[in-house]
């Protein structure tokens, strides 16, 4: 099993920076990714961005580009998301996901929550 721990939501004004981090624990595997997605009130949960454990190859939405970061640290087995120039539509519960795609699993974390006024 495994168990995603996530930390650094908060409420910050449109303009600013947020920086989420989710611990992974548990037994994960050799080959995984981790990423986060994001659901607004009344909307459907969707991709945000993912690293590749192993290469560190990165995806974003578009949505975030240019704007969001995400990086990894190994010895922590962590993952953080550095949010730049934030916006209200970012707005949402942010959750955090590692895929194990040749056996797969994946696994959430319970979520937090970012919200951006205007």
């Amino acid at each position: 099993q495994v168990q995603l721990v996530e930390s650094g939501g908060g409420l910050v004004q449109a303009g600013g920076s947020l920086r989420l981090s989710c611990a992974a624990s548990g037994r994960t595997a050799m080959s995984y990714s981790m990423g986060w997605f994001r659901q607004a009130p009344g909307k459907e949960r969707e991709f945000v961005a993912t690293i590749i454990w192993n290469s560190g190859n990165t995806y974003y939405a578009d949505s975030v580009k240019d704007r969001f970061t995400i990086s990894k640290d190994n010895a922590k087995n962590t993952v953080h998301l550095q949010m730049n120039s934030l916006k209200p539509e970012d707005t949402a519960i942010y959750y955090c996901k590692l895929t194990i795609s040749y056996l797969a699993q994946s696994y959430w974390g319970q979520g937090t929550q970012v919200t951006v006024s205007s």
